[in-house]
Order: C-alpha cells, then structure tokens, then sequence
C-alpha cells in the first residue's frame, strides 16, 4: 500500500490536489454496500480493474439492474452532501486542465495526460462522473468516449471531424501538418486559443473513430489499408511511399521490419509486390508504386505505350523517356529497339510501332 502511494504522488505531477484524498471523502458517506459497490464498480480499492455490474449482483445475489441502481443512488448521495460541497477546488482544478487540453478530448486522452497509473485514473474517471462541470459522451460509430467542459467547442469539433469525413477517400493520405491546416480552415469560428495549437487539434482528430493516423503520421481513413495495415503488402506500399522512390525489395523487407516491428522474410515480400498492381517492377529487383505514373511490363510494353502515345521518337528521345520509367541500362533500351518484329526505324531516324 506504502508503495502504491508513493507511486501515485509520483504521477501526480499535473494535479496539485490528490484525487485520492477527496474520494475517500466523498466515500465515507456511503452506507458499506454502497461503499462496496462505488468502490469495485470504479476500481477506487487496491485492485484497479472495474468490476462488472453482473459481478456485483452475483456476489449479493441481485439482479445487475440493483446494482445500477445502488450505484446511481450512491452518486446522488455523495453529491448532496456536506462533503460534496467543500470540496470544489478539485473539481476546477480538473475543468480547467480539460480546457487546457482543448475544451473536448477522449476519456483515455485526459487520463492519460494526468498520470500513467491505472489507480490514479479511476479516481480521476470516478470524479469526473461526480463533477457537474463535465459532460460525457458515449462511444458511438464515429466518435471515442469523450469529456467536455465546452459545449460551444464541442459542437464545432463535432462538426468538422464530420466535415472532414466526407472530403475523404480511401486512397486519400494528408501529411499531419495538412490535415491540421484542413481542420482549423473548417474550424470557422473557433477561438484562436484552440486552433492555433497543433497538439490540441491532433486531441481532437483523436476524438474521430472515423480518421486515424499510420505509422508514418499520415492521417485518412481508419478502415484504410493505408491507416490500417494489415500484411505484407500494405506495409510494403507504406514503406515505399514513405521513402519516395523506388526500392529494391530487400530493402523494403528491412523497411518493414525496422518501421514495423514485423518479421518481413525477403522472397515472401518479393513474391508480395510481384503479384500487388500497386507496385511496378522497375528494374533488377526494384519497385515503385503505379501511382507515381509507372507503367506495367516488359521494357518492350513500355516502349510501345511511349510510342503509341507519342508517335514516333529518335533512338536518344526513347531513351531518355524509358529510362525515367525503368532503371536500367541504356543498351538495354537499343537492343528493344533492335527488334525488327515490334519496330522499325523510318529515313530520318526515328522509330514507330511495326
């Protein structure tokens, strides 16, 4: 227990009253069942996990609807208190960190911001509920439990991230810094207090179930395979994007398992970015990605699209062309061209499509 304490005060470094102190408070006006029940349903005893309500009912052999309401009535008592109402310090200590955090941030983002200790959180959480000044929001389909001491700022948040869903697509990938500037653009009205500070508006897309960032800190959609990687290949795409240009492809099983932490074996990835359209063989073993304009195929196809696209070039125009398509060697380019079966020459050196 000693130690416990010592921990706790450690972590406390952000909360200059001791939460703990003013639940065992707020406790002590609780019948022992009541007690009990506040004290498992929110993990304030020496074990820190939450106790279910249906546990609870087992152990007093009652329904868990009892238990709810046990616990419901145990917070109404505490708040009519004597105690309640002397102890408001703590209570403005807590709604002005939120509003420091921005006014709205997920229940995990506030606890953690106070301490990493699981039995200061849920002495912080259990205040939370008891505090008036805060208002909490359920975990839905699009956004995380959240708290908010701001309703006016709430609303706005709500209503960008939702704005900012629709604009986009699953392919869609914004560097932090541009999906910050996407946010405070739709922000409209919102206080210079807020939108001017980055890490402020990164707690609020945190707040998104809908938008998430990868491990490179892109930000787009959170059932994105580019957000959401799940094998070989979708790591493999990040690893190449995020690099910029090409890779061979035992480069890119180290990428995977020095950005990743997964075990990446070279002829699997190989055999991976061999059969993925995302990625075009280049050269001996390296690999871009199709979105950056590379063409599919042989040396042969893409001299052929150029050709077909263009009309027809000199030897030092194709060249110059399909070396910024493949890497390879110049010869290897003459030799294509030295196939009287796919091309000719005409009398002023160029050369079209037989």
């Amino acid at each position: 227990m000693i130690k416990y304490f010592q921990q706790y005060n450690k972590n406390m470094a952000k909360i200059k009253i001791k939460p703990e102190k003013v639940t065992k408070k707020f406790l002590s006006v609780l019948p022992e069942r009541s007690y009990d029940v506040i004290v498992r349903r929110y993990g304030l005893g020496e074990k820190p996990a939450r106790v279910t309500l249906e546990s609870i009912g087992k152990d007093y052999g009652i329904t868990r609807e009892r238990v709810r309401q046990i616990e419901n009535n145990a917070i109404k008592n505490i708040k009519k208190s004597n105690v309640f109402n002397a102890e408001t310090a703590i209570f403005e200590e807590l709604k002005c960190l939120i509003d420091d955090l921005g006014g709205i941030a997920t229940e995990e983002d506030i606890l953690n911001h106070i301490g990493k200790d699981d039995h200061i959180k849920n002495h912080i959480h259990f205040l939370l509920v008891l505090g008036d000044q805060f208002n909490k929001e359920k975990e839905d389909r699009k956004f995380k439990s959240r708290w908010y001491v701001d309703s006016d700022v709430a609303d706005i948040v709500h209503d960008v991230l939702e704005k900012l869903t629709d604009e986009i697509s699953d392919d869609n990938l914004y560097p932090e810094e541009e999906i910050i500037s996407l946010f405070v653009d739709k922000a409209g009205n919102l206080h210079a207090k807020y939108k001017n500070n980055p890490e402020m508006v990164k707690r609020w897309l945190a707040i998104s179930k809908i938008v998430d960032k990868n491990h490179f800190n892109e930000w787009g959609l959170a059932n994105s395979s580019n957000i959401n990687a799940k094998g070989i290949r979708d790591y493999a795409y990040l690893s190449i994007r995020q690099h910029g240009s090409p890779m061979h492809f035992r480069e890119v099983a180290k990428s995977i398992e020095n950005n990743f932490d997964r075990k990446a074996h070279v002829a699997t990835c190989h055999n991976e970015l061999i059969k993925d359209p995302r990625f075009v063989l280049v050269g001996r073993g390296l690999y871009a990605l199709s979105e950056w304009g590379y063409a599919s195929g042989i040396v042969r196809d893409v001299i052929i699209n150029l050709l077909k696209k263009e009309g027809p070039l000199t030897k030092e125009d194709i060249i110059d062309k399909v070396l910024r398509e493949r890497y390879i060697k110049e010869n290897t380019v003459v030799v294509n061209l030295q196939n009287p079966k796919y091309f000719k020459r005409d009398n002023k050196g160029k050369y079209s499509i037989v």
